[in-house]
């Protein structure tokens, strides 16, 4: 009996992490800009760097948060072999259209290989930049070390205000925190 329970146990997380990606939410690439004409200038820049994975470490993204002083920002930290972050990446590519306008949103590509981060940029492609974080330093200027993902909310003001460890589950529950701790 206990062979059996702890067969049917192993099934039943092997067909966990085996379930299908889910599809991208990302519009097409005239649609994004379309959709993202008119934006202030810093966030302009941030949109002209859609999708790309950016160098420079901590005094890079320390540069890129001070110069957005004005505006909120969201940061997600994730990783492509990360199942939940993969799961919660149409709910960012989703967002960062529906608010970029307003709402500076950029990302942390931690312990990833370039080709395996790149391969899953262009599956799910999004209207930010991620900068590259081999070593998981950058996630402690973010105060985001730990699991992934995690997403950092900043203020008007560049003062962080929620991170939230795990992954969000529908597009709706992260426009809720983008509303309420993006301001």
């Amino acid at each position: 009996m206990r062979r059996l329970t702890a067969l049917t146990l192993c099934a039943a997380l092997f067909a966990g992490c085996t379930k299908d990606e889910p599809k991208s939410a990302a519009p097409s690439v005239a649609e994004a800009k379309k959709a993202l004409a008119g934006a202030p200038a810093p966030l302009a820049r941030i949109h002209r760097q859609s999708n790309e994975l950016l160098g420079g470490g901590a005094q890079a993204l320390e540069k890129r948060i001070a110069s957005l002083k004005g505006y909120p920002i969201v940061v997600n930290k994730w990783g492509s072999w990360c199942g939940p972050c993969r799961r919660e990446f149409p709910a960012f590519q989703g967002q960062a259209i529906e608010q970029g306008k307003k709402v500076a949103f950029l990302g942390v590509n931690g312990a990833d290989p370039g080709a395996d981060a790149r391969a899953f940029l262009k599956k799910y492609p999004v209207a930010f930049p991620s900068y590259v974080d081999p070593d998981e330093k950058l996630a402690s200027v973010i105060k985001a070390a730990g699991p992934y993902p995690q997403t950092v909310f900043y203020d008007r003001a560049g003062e962080i205000t929620r991170v939230k460890a795990g992954p969000y589950r529908t597009e709706d529950e992260l426009a809720a925190d983008v509303e309420r701790y993006a301001r």
